[in-house]
């Protein structure tokens, strides 16, 4: 049942997306700068103005690594309806705003609200980390996804910058994959394209 939901999740997004294989230096939100060794998939769908790319290795339902380059303060993590991942309710999806002066746990609380829209979100490890050359936070978590009941193991980074001309930006990342073969085989993957990660300029 869970490979079938799967499957059915893949034809939906792949109905409305495009994948584009990317390597070589990529710049994010005309501000952020990473550099990819492996390739990558580049995700173009037709929502627009989202602060964020999605790259995967297996294609989305399997993988993903969103990258957030410079999110300003008032400004939503996400723009799009997640129309896929609705709860019975029905309800809207949750946005999740970033703002100035945030501590380490209300930085992970964002995107714990993100992934919310998603499933169940645990998150299981915080420490203090850094993105982009920029102080912050690094942390773990579990995704219970709902369109299929997979288990997903996942991985934040998330760095603040003073920027003195337009206050704080936020950068971050996030990878998540299901936790049982694809996230301990291409965590690495993606943890090689976060260590190259810079601000442009």
């Amino acid at each position: 049942m869970k490979i079938l939901a799967t499957l059915l999740l893949a034809c939906s997004l792949a109905a409305c997306s495009i994948m584009t294989r990317i390597e070589g230096d990529e710049v994010v939100n005309d501000k952020l700068v990473v550099h990819v060794s492996d390739a990558w998939n580049r995700i173009n769908d037709p929502w627009e103005g989202e602060s964020y790319d999605t790259w995967t290795q297996e294609g989305l339902p399997l993988d993903q690594l969103r990258i957030w380059g410079a999110v300003k303060p008032g400004q939503a993590l996400m723009n799009k309806p997640q129309f896929y991942s609705r709860g019975a309710d029905g309800h809207e999806p949750r946005v999740p705003t970033f703002k100035t002066g945030l501590a380490a746990e209300k930085l992970v609380s964002l995107f714990e609200e993100l992934y919310a829209n998603e499933g169940a979100v645990t998150v299981t490890k915080i420490d203090r980390g850094s993105f982009a050359g920029q102080p912050g936070v690094r942390f773990e978590f579990t995704l219970e996804r709902r369109v299929d009941d997979l288990t997903l193991n996942g991985v934040g980074w998330v760095g603040v910058r003073n920027n003195p001309v337009e206050g704080e930006e936020l950068y971050a990342a996030t990878f998540m994959a299901p936790k049982m073969a694809f996230f301990p085989r291409l965590l690495p993957m993606a943890e090689t394209v976060v260590k190259t990660a810079r601000v442009k300029g």
